[in-house]
C-alpha cells in the first residue's frame, strides 16, 4: 500500500527520474507525499507537474526544507543542500483523507470540509500539517484547525528561500496547509526529545512576560548556576545553544515537555530571558542538547512505536528538529539508520523543520515519528 523513493542528483530533472525509476508501478495509489530540499524548491511546480503525470496520481502533499530524508529498500539517506527529492505514495480511499488547502490568515468564519461529504466518518482526525515560518500567524491558525476539528496535530515549521514551497494539491505556500486523514486509518505516533533534564522542575514566583526574574523564591540567575554548574557559569557566553528552558506539557501522563531556547542571561540583573512568555506559578526545568541521549531516546520511541503498532506496519512520515541530523548525531544519515534499524525497509518519508508539532503541540530538537498501520 505504501512505496518510498528517494534520490540526489545534479538537476531536479534527474533527481525526479532517479525517483520515478525506483518506484515500483502502483496503480492503486491515490495519494503522494513529496519533500524536496530548497535548493531545488524554485522548481516545485515542475516537479509536481511531472509526478501527476508519470504516477497518475493527482493528489500531493509536502513541501521543500533545507533538509529532508527517506527511509526504504534502498537504504536510509539524509539530504542537505544538495539537490535531492523524496517521495511516497499510498494506496487509501478517496474518503479516508482530504488535502488541506492553505489557509493563511486567522478567520473565525471559515469551516474546514475534511471530505467530500463535509463531515468526519467516524471521529476526530489525524492532520498532517505544514505551516509557513514566515506567516507569523501559524500557530493561532493551527489553533484553530486544532479547535474546530478536535484533531491530533502533526508536522512542522517549514523554512524556505522560495515563497510558495507548500504542496497541497498544487504548489502553494504562505500559511498552514496539509492533508486530513480519517480516524479510520490506523496510526501510531510518538516524539523523541533531543535534550535532558538537568536540574529538578522549579516554580517561577516572579517573571515579566519572557523574563524570569525568581525561581523557587530565590534569583533566578543563582538556580540557574546551580543547576548548570561551576565550569558553565564562571563564562555565561558558553551557555548559548547548549543550555536551554523545558516547560512541562500542561496534562500529560508521560512527563512530556517544551523547549525553548534561552535568550539572554544578565548575571547584574538577576534575570533569564527565554524565547516563551511566562507566568507567575508556571514550572520549568533547564535542559541541555545530549547527542548520546536523543540517540538512546530516539531508539526507544521507535521500538515503543513497532510494539504498539504490531506486525502490519505500512509507512511513516518522519518530521525531526533542523537541529539534529548530523548537528546532533554526529555522521551523516545516523539518525534515520537508527530507525531503520529497527523498522526494516518500512517505506519512510520525511523533513527537517524549524519547530515540531505533535498533539497539537510546537515543540524543538525533536523527532515525530507518525506509522501507518
Amino acid at each position: 500500500m505504501f512505496q518510498s523513493a528517494h534520490a540526489q542528483n545534479t538537476t531536479w530533472q534527474s533527481t525526479l527520474q532517479d525517483c520515478l525509476d525506483e518506484l515500483e508501478e502502483n496503480l492503486g495509489a491515490t495519494i503522494g507525499f513529496i519533500y524536496v530540499t530548497d535548493v531545488i524548491a524554485p522548481h516545485l511546480s515542475s516537479i509536481l507537474e511531472t509526478l501527476k503525470n508519470k504516477t497518475g496520481i493527482n493528489r500531493w502533499v509536502g513541501s521543500a526544507s533545507p533538509g529532508i530524508c527517506s527511509i526504504g529498500s534502498n537504504g536510509a539517506r539524509e539530504y542537505f543542500g544538495v539537490p535531492a527529492i523524496a517521495v511516497m505514495t499510498a494506496e487509501l480511499t478517496t474518503t479516508e483523507f482530504e488535502i488541506l488547502e492553505t489557509i493563511d490568515t486567522i478567520n473565525p468564519n471559515y469551516t474546514l470540509k475534511p471530505n467530500k461529504n463535509n463531515e468526519f466518518i467516524s471521529g476526530p482526525p489525524l492532520i498532517l500539517l505544514h505551516a509557513d515560518y514566515a506567516n507569523e500567524d501559524v500557530l493561532e491558525i493551527m489553533d484553530d484547525i486544532s479547535i474546530e476539528t478536535e484533531g491530533y496535530l502533526i508536522g512542522g515549521l517549514t523554512l524556505s528561500d522560495t515563497p510558495k514551497h507548500h504542496v497541497a494539491g498544487e504548489v502553494t505556500g504562505g500559511g498552514v496547509s496539509g492533508v486530513i486523514f480519517d480516524s479510520s486509518i490506523g496510526v501510531v505516533t510518538s516524539l523523541s526529545q533531543g535534550c535532558r533534564p538537568i536540574g529538578k522542575s522549579h516554580e517561577v514566583t516572579e517573571c515579566s512576560e519572557n523574563f524570569i526574574i525568581g525561581l523557587d523564591g530565590r534569583s533566578a540567575i543563582e538556580v540557574f548556576q546551580e543547576d548548570i554548574g561551576d565550569i558553565l557559569s564562571r563564562d555565561m557566553k558558553k551557555v548559548g545553544g547548549f543550555i536551554h528552558v523545558a516547560l512541562p506539557v500542561t496534562g500529560s501522563d508521560t512527563g512530556d515537555y517544551v523547549v525553548r531556547n534561552l535568550i539572554g542571561v544578565d548575571e547584574n540583573e538577576g534575570v533569564i530571558a527565554i524565547a516563551a512568555p511566562v507566568e507567575h506559578g508556571d514550572h520549568l526545568m533547564f535542559v541541555s542538547r545530549d547527542a548520546n541521549a536523543a540517540q538512546k531516546d530516539l531508539a526507544d520511541m521507535v521500538v515503543g512505536l513497532k510494539k504498539r503498532a504490531g506486525q502490519n506496519i505500512k509507512g511513516g512520515i518522519y518530521i525531526s528538529c533542523i537541529a539534529r541530523g548530523p548537528h546532533m548525531f554526529g555522521e551523516a544519515n545516523a539518525e534515520v539508520q537508527i530507525i531503520k534499524s529497527i523498522l526494516g525497509d518500512t517505506p519512510v518519508i520525511g523533513l527537517y523543520a524549524n519547530g515540531e508539532i505533535s498533539n497539537n503541540q510546537l515543540y524543538s530538537y525533536t523527532g515525530v515519528l507518525t506509522l501507518f498501520i
